[in-house]
């Protein structure tokens, strides 16, 4: 759970190395979550990694701290990361969120698809289209 339950030997001290650029075409919350989840994802910051508060992390990056927290409301909800109350907000395990939520999107598109009369083969080549735009072929 927390750092304060973690013996000295199993503390982990890793940087964000975070910086938010005004000049981006995203605003800075989104950079703010990209770069946590790019990070926990490529485990960087390892599962069970304790994040900066809101307040202090928002202090650090001279925002406002309601743009921190949605940030971390999205990542939240993405699953990459959990909140504990005051214990604090750590990395979560990968995996189980992001696959439970890619099924459930899966679900409701292929009903949508349905509800407006496309085929199978019709709707599979809308997906598999979607997912080049936004993977790259």
């Amino acid at each position: 759970m927390g750092d304060a339950h973690r013996p000295a030997s199993q503390e982990t001290h890793v940087a964000l190395h975070l910086t938010v650029d005004p000049e981006a075409p995203q605003p800075p919350y989104e950079q703010i979550r990209a770069h946590i989840a790019d990070r926990a994802r490529s485990g960087a910051l390892p599962v069970g990694h304790r994040l900066p508060t809101v307040r202090g992390l928002a202090e650090e990056l001279g925002l406002a701290a309601n743009t921190v927290a949605k940030a971390y409301r999205a990542l939240e909800a993405d699953g990459v990361i959990e909140t504990h109350g005051r214990n604090g907000t750590f990395v979560a395990a990968p995996g189980d969120t992001a696959d439970r939520e890619a099924a459930t999107a899966a679900r409701a598109y292929a009903e949508r698809a349905h509800r407006l009369g496309l085929g199978r083969e019709a709707a599979l080549a809308a997906a598999e289209e979607a997912l080049r735009a936004v993977y790259g072929d």
